[in-house]
């Protein structure tokens, strides 16, 4: 069975679920083979160190299937700001088609985009960026609930109220993220109003995704409870995995801590070393509550044909079931 929304008839792809952009981990093995199995799977740009070595990674993509993908660049304030037009550029001459942006005021992105065919899906957090993404001309949205792995917002509000809120008010289609992980929150989402799923934490762990075997059995290990909130005194909180690390920076936090005093600790490159060495307790890395509802390290093929079998079988058994006596 194919489920057929308004997001798979306006990217073009078989099945409503989406790879989203993760830094270190949205690498062409990882994005070919969502593409492979009929999701949608995004490149993060600024995994690759220059535009130049993005342009090599959508080249491979590109060899490894010949179905749709995109690229994610998400737009984060910085002292020293990578050269996203640069980054934008390499995207458009390469041909790809969809892009996924994230991050602050992406406007001048979205009409350079739309300027040459691309359709761009953006992330957001809240109602009200949903709605000023849908000003902007975005194609679609994907809404973050509180659940989500990286940045939620400041909002705190989780997906059970976040997607119909948003549903009632944007008329684009949407993806729902954060939380997502098998059939039912698929069945879920589309009830709420969404046209399809985003996953992050649960497209880690698969056989394609390019990150340390340790790190993959950590997130089958861990349990809903296992994130931690961090920056939330400083407006910018992210949820990541809970280790020795996360529960240092909330600890300073707790006293006062400014950003530069828990900087060394929260720094990307150890974050990356996480991932590549499988030391679970070297630096600070994302995933989501959705831990507790991840058991298995699949290939994305298993995991894509598992959600649409068993979402099949979730709306025409047991919800059709209930209608048996109307």
């Amino acid at each position: 069975m194919a489920l057929k929304t308004r997001f798979t008839e306006t990217f073009g792809v078989e099945h409503p679920i989406v790879q989203g952009g993760m830094q270190w981990v949205g690498r062409a093995e990882l994005v070919a083979a969502v593409a492979n199995a009929g999701g949608l799977g995004f490149i993060t740009a600024l995994t690759q160190p220059t535009p130049d070595k993005l342009r090599e990674e959508i080249a491979r993509c590109r060899a490894l299937t010949d179905k749709p993908f995109g690229v994610n660049l998400t737009i984060l304030p910085s002292i020293t700001p990578p050269p996203y037009a640069e980054y934008r550029q390499a995207i458009i001459d390469s041909g790809v088609k969809i892009v996924e942006t994230a991050g602050n005021k992406p406007q001048e992105h979205v009409d350079a985009f739309k300027a040459h065919g691309v359709k761009v899906l953006h992330k957001c957090t809240s109602v009200r960026h949903g709605l000023s993404a849908e000003r902007m001309g975005v194609d679609g949205i994907s809404i973050d609930g509180f659940e989500c792995a990286g940045h939620p917002g400041e909002d705190d509000v989780p997906g059970l109220v976040l997607i119909p809120a948003a549903a009632d008010r944007i008329k684009i289609p949407m993806i729902a993220s954060g939380g997502f992980g098998d059939a039912r929150g698929l069945v879920a989402a589309l009830a709420l109003g969404a046209d399809g799923i985003n996953m992050g934490t649960r497209f880690m762990a698969t056989a394609e995704s390019p990150i340390h075997e340790n790190i993959k059995r950590q997130i089958v290990a861990n349990d809903e409870r296992a994130t931690d909130l961090i920056f939330r005194t400083m407006h910018n909180t992210a949820r990541v995995a809970k280790n020795g690390i996360s529960q240092q920076v909330v600890a300073l936090e707790r006293q006062g801590a400014a950003f530069e005093d828990v900087r060394e600790l929260v720094a990307g490159a150890r974050g990356r070393v996480v991932y590549e060495t499988g030391d679970p307790e070297h630096g600070i890395w994302s995933a989501g509550q959705v831990q507790g509802l991840i058991h298995d390290a699949p290939t994305c093929a298993e995991l894509i044909g598992r959600i649409v079998r068993e979402a099949e079988e979730i709306i025409r058994g047991r919800l059709a079931g209930m209608l048996a006596g109307v």
